[in-house]
């Protein structure tokens, strides 16, 4: 069922983009950062009221407020405040961008960004990348991914994906059936019917078709997919599947996987906490408590993270 979508981030009331400049301007002033001030403005305002603060800096004092930041404040919280002033979709094409160049290319990041938005969302990302790499997103995908992991990619970047609309009962039959006759229905998988069901219908249509997909088979399509194909393609159709049916629980254990285990996925967990505080972070926080019978809070406190870095993140969540 799709959810109210509850952020933990909605901007302040009364917002003074001038009266914020200058907090943060006194903040990195002179000797010394107050990085509690730096919290308390950043992680409160919404982006929007962010790019405001930012251009009233350089109005004001004729100075670039994330080089400032920069060259004030390092480490992990460095990385926690430039994605927060950052526009969402440029910071996520800088996040495909980096897991796509160099050595290999970091799969859970493409899965993650691409394979959980929604059509105007991948739009918005897909013009962005071009803008700022002068290169179509497909193309460097295409180079650095291969099979028919590429081609699911490929369909969701190139916007195959229908708008959103009322479901069709009778059609969301038809093409539960069709993924049947796919999968479980006989001996081998024929990916291509799976890719092309799950990047072309709407979130709405899937979802019909997810539960004519349990009275077929007499079990849910994702335990289908997890038994009948592997590697990436398994990753990027389960988070399809799981984001159309729950996407806060998707993301919640995500969270878990990057403050579990032999050391924190600090970029995982910026990236998530800085992209959902102002989608359905509050949703994404509940779930994990949910699932985990621990607050998301208490895990980041009690992990790896420490200091101004460990205080953002939090504040980023907001109260339990």
């Amino acid at each position: 069922m799709a959810y109210q979508r509850a952020p933990t981030v909605v901007g302040v009331p009364n917002f003074n983009a001038v009266e914020d400049a200058a907090a943060l301007r006194a903040a990195m002033k002179g000797f010394g950062t107050d990085e509690q001030a730096i919290i308390d403005i950043l992680t409160t305002r919404s982006n929007m009221q962010r790019q405001a603060i930012s251009q009233a800096f350089t109005r004001e004092y004729g100075r670039d407020l994330i080089e400032d930041l920069k060259s004030e404040l390092g480490g992990h919280f460095e990385d926690v405040i430039v994605a927060l002033m950052t526009p969402p979709e440029e910071y996520l094409c800088q996040e495909l961008h980096r897991c796509m160049e160099g050595m290999g290319t970091d799969e859970d990041t493409l899965v993650e960004i691409l394979c959980t938005r929604t059509k105007p969302e991948i739009a918005a990302i897909v013009d962005t990348y071009e803008r700022l790499y002068d290169r179509p997103l497909a193309e460097h995908m295409c180079s650095e991914t291969s099979g028919d992991f590429r081609r699911l990619l490929t369909l969701i970047v190139v916007g195959a994906r229908a708008d959103e609309a009322p479901a069709d009962p009778e059609r969301a039959r038809e093409l539960a059936q069709e993924l049947y006759d796919a999968g479980e229905a006989k001996w081998g998988t024929d990916e291509e019917v799976f890719n092309r069901i799950l990047a072309h219908e709407s979130f709405a249509q899937l979802r019909q078709i997810f539960e004519e997909y349990k009275n077929i088979a007499g079990r849910t399509v994702e335990q289908a997919i997890k038994a009948e194909i592997d590697g990436e393609l398994k990753d990027a159709l389960s988070a399809i599947v799981e984001c159309v049916e729950d996407a806060a629980g998707w993301f919640a254990r995500r969270l878990r996987r990057a403050v579990q285990g032999a050391g924190t996925d600090d970029r995982a967990l910026v990236r998530i906490l800085a992209t959902r505080a102002e989608v359905d972070l509050d949703n994404v926080k509940l779930e994990y408590e949910k699932l985990y019978d621990k607050t998301l809070q208490s895990d980041i406190s009690q992990g790896e993270t420490s200091g101004d870095y460990k205080r953002a993140l939090v504040a980023l969540i907001g109260p339990a």
